[in-house]
C-alpha cells in the first residue's frame, strides 16, 4: 500500500534504496543470461575448487560474519567495497531568509550585548518576516534562556536596527507597521507617497475592509486620487519574508505516472517507467544457496540462512512494484473508460460526475486503494498533464433533472467572477441566481463552497475603484 502510494520519482528512488541494502536484488528481466557456458556449470566444482573460491577476495561470507555475534548479519549488511563508484546526489545550497538577515547584522556596529539581543530578536521573526510576538515576553525568555538582562525599550531599539534590513518590511509587529517600513524608505518622497503614508497611518482598518467610500470622505479626496493611493499600496509585498522565500526554493518538474495518447482515434494508456529498472534476483545468490546448503558447519548454516533471508526479500519487493504496476494502470483504465469523452475531446465539461466508490466498484478495490493511487500521481494527456484529483467531481442537478459535474459548475462559477463589474462584484446570492438562470439548482451556501475552493474572495474584498 504505501508503494502504491508513491509516484514515479518516488519508487524509483524507492528501487534505489532496496537495491543498496540488498545486494540479492539486481537490474535485468528473469531469464536473462549474460554468463558464459563455464559460469553455469559452476556447481560442478570439487571441493578444492570451491576451498579455492571462498579464499577470492570478489566475495566471502565469511569476511562478513564473526563466529562470537551469532545471527547479527540479520541486522545489517555490508555490500560495498573501497573499489565502489559512489554517486551522490547534488543538494542545492540557497541562502536562507533567518541567514541574510543575520549577515546584515553582521555588518551593524555594535556592542556584545547589543548583537546578543538583535540575535535573539532575529530568532523570533517568522517565515513571513514578521516579529509577532510581545516584546516583553522576549525580555522574560533572554533573560531564562540565555542570561541576559535587557528591557523592552532595548528591544524597541534593536528592532529600530532589524526595521532597516532587507527585505524592507521586515519585524513588523502587524500589516500597518509593515506596509509604512516600505513606503518609509521609498524615496524621493512625492506627494502621492506621502499620502500613501497618511492613509494607512489614520485609515488601516477601512483599507483592510475595503470601505473606500469612507477613507476618500476621511481623508478628504477624490476616487481618482484614492485609486492612485491604492495603485500605489498594493506595489508593497504584505509578507516580506515570502520574498525571500521563494527565491530558495527549487522548482520540480512534473512526472507523469501516466501517459495517454491518441492513436488513431484509440486511447492507449501506458505507465511511465523510464527510469524504472527490471528487477531480478541476482544469480549468484541463487548459486550460493547450493553451494552453502552442502555445508554442514556453522557457518555454512547461517550463511545459508542470510542468503534465502535476502533472497526472499528480493522476491517480494519484485512482487510487490509488478503489483503496483498492476493496481495502477487497472485504476488509471478504469478512470479513463469512466471519462472518455474527455480524453478525446479535451473538454471539461464532457467530465461527468465521479467519486472514488465509481472507480472502486468498477475495479473491485477498497476506496482507500483508489485514493491511494488518485491523490499524488499524474497524468499527460493530448490536453495537459492534470492530477488524477482533477478528475473527481460531486454531482449537480439541473432543472431536467440531469446530473452534471460539479466541475462545471466551478468554472461557470469562476467565469462570472471573471466578468463581473469590479466596481460592484457580484454577491454569492447573485451568483446563485444566475446559476438558477442557467438551469442549476444550487444554494447561496453551496456557492460560497465552490467560491472558497476556487480562492475566490468574498465581493466586498473584490471591490476595485
Amino acid at each position: 500500500m504505501k508503494m502504491i502510494q508513491l509516484p514515479t520519482l518516488g519508487i524509483e528512488q524507492r528501487i534505489k534504496e532496496e537495491m543498496e541494502i540488498n545486494p540479492a536484488l539486481e537490474e535485468g528481466e528473469e531469464g536473462d543470461d549474460e554468463e558464459t557456458p563455464d559460469e553455469e556449470n559452476e556447481d560442478i566444482y570439487d571441493e578444492e575448487e570451491r576451498e579455492d573460491k571462498d579464499t577470492d577476495d570478489d566475495f566471502s561470507l565469511s569476511d562478513y560474519m564473526d563466529d562470537d555475534e551469532g545471527a547479527s548479519y540479520k541486522l545489517k549488511a555490508n555490500n560495498t567495497s573501497p573499489d565502489d563508484e559512489r554517486r551522490e546526489m547534488p543538494n542545492a545550497v540557497a541562502v536562507g531568509f533567518h541567514d541574510l538577515l543575520e549577515s546584515q547584522l553582521g555588518l551593524r556596529v555594535l556592542d556584545d550585548h547589543q548583537y546578543q539581543v538583535a540575535r535573539y530578536l532575529l530568532g523570533n521573526i517568522d517565515d513571513d518576516g514578521y516579529m509577532r510576538r510581545d516584546l516583553e515576553s522576549v525580555v522574560d525568555d533572554i533573560a531564562f534562556s540565555q542570561n541576559i538582562t535587557t528591557t523592552k525599550e532595548e528591544l524597541e531599539e534593536m528592532l529600530g536596527v532589524i526595521h532597516e534590513f532587507d527585505p524592507p518590511g521586515v519585524g513588523a509587529r502587524d500589516l500597518q507597521e509593515c506596509l509604512l517600513l516600505q513606503l518609509k524608505r521609498k524615496s524621493p518622497k512625492t506627494p502621492l507617497l506621502l499620502l500613501c503614508i497618511r492613509v494607512l497611518e489614520n485609515c488601516m482598518e477601512e483599507f483592510s475592509k475595503k470601505h473606500y467610500e469612507k477613507i476618500a470622505k476621511r481623508m478628504e479626496i477624490d476616487d481618482q486620487k484614492l485609486k492612485e493611493v491604492i495603485g500605489e499600496i498594493l506595489k508593497l509585498n504584505p509578507r516580506p519574508g515570502n520574498s525571500m522565500a521563494d527565491n530558495s526554493k527549487i522548482s520540480q518538474q512534473i512526472v507523469p505516472d501516466f501517459v495517454i495518447q491518441n492513436i488513431d482515434g484509440n486511447m492507449e494508456l501506458s505507465l511511465n517507467s523510464r527510469n524504472v529498472p527490471d528487477l531480478r534476483v541476482a544469480k549468484v545468490y541463487s548459486q550460493m544457496i547450493e553451494e552453502y546448503a552442502k555445508r554442514s558447519d556453522k557457518l555454512g548454516k547461517e550463511a545459508l540462512a542470510f542468503v534465502k533471508q535476502k533472497i526472499e526479500s528480493a522476491k517480494g519487493f519484485i512482487d510487490c512494484v509488478r503489483q503496483r504496476e498492476q493496481t495502477l494502470l487497472l485504476t488509471m483504465k478504469a478512470i479513463m473508460d469512466y471519462q472518455k469523452e474527455f480524453f478525446r475531446e479535451g473538454d471539461e465539461t464532457k467530465l461527468k460526475p465521479m467519486i472514488l466508490k465509481d472507480i472502486s466498484d468498477r475495479i473491485g478495490l477498497d476506496l482507500s486503494t483508489v485514493s491511494r493511487v488518485s491523490n499524488s500521481k499524474y497524468v499527460q494527456t493530448p490536453f495537459g498533464t492534470y492530477l488524477l484529483k482533477f478528475f473527481f467531481s460531486e454531482s449537480i442537478a439541473t432543472d431536467e433533472g440531469e446530473e452534471v459535474s460539479s466541475r462545471e459548475v466551478k468554472r461557470i462559477l469562476a467565469d462570472s467572477v471573471a466578468a463581473e463589474d469590479k466596481h460592484k462584484p457580484l454577491t454569492d446570492d447573485e451568483l446563485a441566481k444566475i446559476l438558477r438562470e442557467k438551469g442549476y439548482k444550487i444554494a447561496r451556501r453551496t456557492v460560497a463552497k465552490y467560491r472558497e475552493m476556487l480562492e475566490i474572495p468574498v465581493a466586498r474584498m473584490r471591490k476595485q475603484l
